[in-house]
């Protein structure tokens, strides 16, 4: 798929992992504090605001005050985050528009680093 995603034009639901994703991979446990990753803050701040973004999480309820405490001290745009959820794959199940455009994208990423593609918005 490389860097690139053509996307229509319609308002999107985009959902990411946490740890190894957005912020360095349970930093909060071996660093003590969390640590976001190069260019995460950017990229969701241009993703449009009729777009739902949603953080899905393996933390437990123990550590969701400061996450969230960490998200909004460093200005991290989301809708909702998602605690205690398994750290087995994420499956995404979705279906296809009559005009074609299927309505489920993947992406994987090497953990701590973000693939963050480049966005075209389809005619």
């Amino acid at each position: 798929m490389g860097n690139e995603l053509t996307l229509s034009t319609l308002p999107k639901t985009w959902i990411f992992d946490l740890d190894g994703t957005l912020f360095k991979h349970n930093g909060y446990k071996t660093d003590g504090y969390d640590t976001l990753l190069d260019g995460v803050r950017e990229y969701l701040n241009e993703i449009p605001e009729s777009d739902y973004i949603l953080i899905l999480t393996s933390r437990t309820d123990e550590f969701r005050e400061a996450t969230i405490g960490f998200l909004k001290d460093n200005g991290v745009r989301y809708d909702q985050i998602l605690f205690n959820i398994p750290m087995g794959e994420r499956i995404v199940v979705n279906d296809r528009k009559p005009s074609g455009i299927d309505m489920a994208v993947a992406v994987n990423s090497d953990r701590d680093k973000p693939v963050l593609p480049v966005i075209r918005r389809a005619l």
